[in-house]
């Protein structure tokens, strides 16, 4: 398969760092730039965990463009209680070798598909607020990439935030409802923390088989989601953490993963009762669907995706 060329939007929390290895190392994407936005930690912090990231994955080579430093209308509500304060775990990581690249992220994710008309993959990991910012410039912007697959929202509505809502989505659901109003189902995909909770939990076999890999991108996915594996024990009670940003990434890199889809019309509540929910109608007579929901996807495909990827040792790029 010809590596897929991708742009990706992230807000670097200890998840979003092993989708970029998902990216970089598995063979199946040709990342072209990062962009990053703050969400799961500050803007900067996401930005220092791209570049970390890359590095472990062997990709030095691949610009990282620094974004929007809080949600469009709302004050910055991280993730660092999940995700540990340098949102990689606590793991005292060392500084990476280089430094971002000079441009605005919104202007990286404008400029891209102009010069790539219909080539790029473009797929988010964070709160969509750099995407929204992109889209108020350019209403057509999602006509130019070739796809693009966002990591946001809970279809079940059953959240992980609150009661009923997904963490990007409730960051910035101002951003979320500006990107499904420009939304197509042929061009935008989401795959929602309902997918991950029932497709990508790293059980405590699985936990020790990543770990047992022994290389080095085995053990820095393992040790940066300890602060997750707790949080996950405490309140969301799955039986070992998940993996939504990883998950999201599978399915964009292999859409063979992909078991169970509807395309439906969607929108966001922005109000504080229940800010960030989806609202989806399925009535007969509901407004034309405006993105595919992903609703289930391979376990087995994503996980071995995932062992095969942290299995290898990537040569820098």
């Amino acid at each position: 398969m010809t590596p897929l060329p991708l742009i990706i939007d992230t807000d670097t929390g200890s998840d979003d760092a092993v989708a970029l290895l998902l990216a970089a190392a598995s063979g199946l994407g040709d990342i072209r730039a990062v962009t990053t936005v703050a969400g799961n930690v500050p803007v900067a912090t996401a930005t220092r965990n791209a570049l970390i990231s890359l590095e472990v994955a062997g990709a030095t080579h691949v610009p990282v463009h620094p974004g929007c430093e809080r949600p469009m209308t709302r004050d910055l509500s991280s993730a660092q209680h999940v995700h540990g304060e340098d949102g990689m775990g606590d793991t005292g990581l060392p500084d990476p070798v280089r430094g971002p690249e000079p441009g605005h992220a919104v202007d990286a994710l404008l400029d891209w598909p102009r010069r790539h008309p219909g080539e790029l993959t473009l797929v988010t990991l964070a709160p969509l607020t750099n995407i929204a910012a992109a889209l108020l410039r350019d209403r057509d912007l999602f006509t130019r990439y070739r796809h693009v697959y966002c990591m946001a929202g809970a279809a079940d509505t059953r959240g992980n935030i609150s009661a009923t809502a997904e963490f990007n989505v409730w960051a910035d659901p101002e951003a979320a409802r500006i990107v499904l109003q420009a939304a197509t189902p042929d061009k935008v995909t989401w795959i929602g923390w309902d997918v991950s909770r029932q497709d990508a939990v790293m059980t405590p076999a699985d936990q020790r088989h990543l770990e047992q890999l022994g290389t080095p991108m085995a053990h820095f996915a393992h040790t940066i989601n300890r602060t997750v594996s707790d949080w996950v024990r405490d309140v969301t009670g799955l039986a070992g953490y998940d993996l939504p940003d990883p998950v999201a990434m599978a399915v964009a890199l292999d859409p063979a993963l992909i078991t169970e889809q509807e395309q439906a019309h969607v929108d966001i509540a922005i109000g504080d009762e229940a800010r960030g929910q989806m609202l989806i109608d399925r009535r007969v007579n509901a407004p034309a669907s405006n993105v595919t929901l992903v609703r289930r996807a391979s376990e087995t495909g994503f996980k071995k995706l995932l062992f095969d990827t942290c299995a290898t040792t990537p040569k820098p790029a």
